[in-house]
């Protein structure tokens, strides 16, 4: 049976203690250990995702962060059903995932950034027919949601192209094409803006916030640029050497691991560097120009001391990079 009684209506994903183990034999060097694996293979285990436990709302957008190897891409690939576990449970919108059923396929799909699932030799309208095929869809829809989104990625002129002529970031965009097409309800995104310039980032973060808002499909972004969670993710998950270590709101990820916030001053008048120490650590300093760390519960009467000591033409106060939090939570 792939549905689960005790599945929430209310959760697309539920993932319970997800353990992904790799066993590989080891062999010695030589004739020597060539023959002694013959006759007893030695193997040895790595252990990629352990015990993962966590939910995910129906419509919701969580972010995924972790170090290369972290465990990331394996948890995609079992949710997905690329992968089997070796030990947990998890349902997809009510699917185990590994059973593979045709009604479980028909309502997810996963782009890879590293990875090319459009034909190199072939214009991207091509890929898209045997989608519509493989998936059953409608001419009606087909046509109708191809121009939307061609459209909304701005990327119509392109689709009879031959995909090896096109760009990094118009390739992404067909992969996301090709992805909605058949309207899944679950989305997994390993990397897409992964070696994209900031423009092709911008297009591609854009069209996801929209259509995540619109469609209300649920989504898994991984992304190594932190502007990607930032921009998108309201919630983070963050997986080290393959276990959770924060599932939560970004906001609290920041608040909770770091107690400083970030001053940035442009002066009228030029002042000292040693002047702007008294209100905290100035990180860069120009003599108009500063950056200064404070402490966040004082964050407020620094900034006010500031107004009131210097003629300030712009003030801001930001959070620290979020690559930072992930630094020390790692």
């Amino acid at each position: 049976m792939s549905h689960s009684p005790s599945h929430s209506p209310q959760n697309s994903i539920e993932v319970r203690s997800l353990t992904k183990i790799y066993r590989s034999h080891v062999k010695q060097e030589g004739l020597a250990g060539s023959l002694k694996s013959f006759f007893k293979r030695e193997y040895k285990e790595r252990q990629a995702v352990k015990g993962v436990s966590f939910e995910i709302r129906q419509g919701e957008l969580v972010g995924m962060l972790g170090a290369n190897g972290a465990g990331k891409t394996t948890t995609l690939k079992m949710l997905s059903g690329l992968l089997t576990p070796t030990s947990g449970d998890a349902h997809v919108m009510g699917f185990v995932p590994w059973e593979r059923s045709n009604d479980f396929k028909r309502q997810f799909a996963i782009v890879m950034g590293q990875r090319n699932q459009l034909w190199w030799d072939l214009p991207a309208a091509d890929a898209f027919l045997l989608n519509k095929e493989i998936y059953r869809i409608p001419e009606s829809d087909y046509r109708k949601r191809l121009q939307n989104l061609a459209e909304r990625l701005n990327i119509t002129d392109k689709l009879h192209v031959q995909v090896r002529r096109l760009s990094l970031g118009e390739r992404m965009k067909c992969e996301l094409i090709g992805s909605l097409l058949h309207a899944p309800r679950v989305l997994f995104l390993d990397e897409p803006t992964i070696g994209l310039d900031v423009i092709a980032q911008k297009a591609v973060r854009d069209f996801i916030r929209e259509y995540n808002r619109e469609s209300e499909t649920t989504i898994i972004l991984t992304s190594h640029y932190m502007s990607d969670i930032e921009e998108l993710c309201e919630r983070v998950i963050v997986i080290d050497d393959g276990a959770i270590k924060f599932d939560g709101a970004l906001r609290d990820l920041v608040a909770g691991y770091v107690d400083e916030k970030i001053i940035t001053i442009v002066l009228r008048d030029a002042a000292p560097k040693h002047e702007l120490e008294r209100f905290g650590t100035v990180t860069e300093w120009q003599p108009e120009r500063a950056q200064i760390r404070a402490p966040r519960g004082q964050i407020a009467a620094i900034a006010a001391s500031i107004l009131s000591a210097h003629d300030v033409v712009d003030l801001t106060i930001e959070e620290v990079p979020i690559e930072e939090v992930i630094r020390k939570i790692l």
